[in-house]
């Protein structure tokens, strides 16, 4: 088994070496044995578990959410359910964000067409709303 230096294994996980320490001290990765020198020798396998880990995050899931995949992860006959409930949670928990940006532009939308719409003696009826005067509150 060839292990790596951090540097290595930043690169071939196309991560910085600073996010490899990050993910030592959350616990996401193990600490690696230290040859005499005190550099860190890590396993091939290390490379994987970092891709894993970029992958989850483009998908929305916090650290915390992917420390437990990669618990599931390690058991994979036992864990399909538990994996497919924590991808469900985060679609809704998707939802509810789209949701909320929809409304958020809605908002941002009538609001920048009142402004559009008014004179430059009239108050911007945007500063109005973010200011909680008239009935154009986010």
């Amino acid at each position: 088994m060839k292990t790596m230096t951090i540097g290595q294994l930043a690169r071939q996980a196309d991560v910085g070496v600073e996010t490899v320490r990050f993910y030592e001290r959350r616990g996401l990765i193990e600490d690696p044995p230290r040859r005499d020198s005190g550099y860190r020798q890590y396993p091939p396998e290390t490379v994987d578990r970092l891709r894993f880990i970029r992958r989850a995050k483009k998908l929305g899931f916090s650290l915390e959410e992917i420390g437990e995949l990669l618990l599931l992860r390690s058991h994979p006959t036992e864990s399909r359910e538990q994996a497919r409930a924590k991808a469900q949670a985060k679609i809704a928990d998707i939802d509810r964000r789209l949701a909320d940006l929809s409304r958020m532009r809605s908002v941002l939308s009538y609001l920048a067409e009142a402004c559009a719409h008014g004179t430059d003696t009239e108050p911007c009826p945007i500063l109005m709303a973010l200011d909680g005067r008239e009935g154009n509150n986010p």
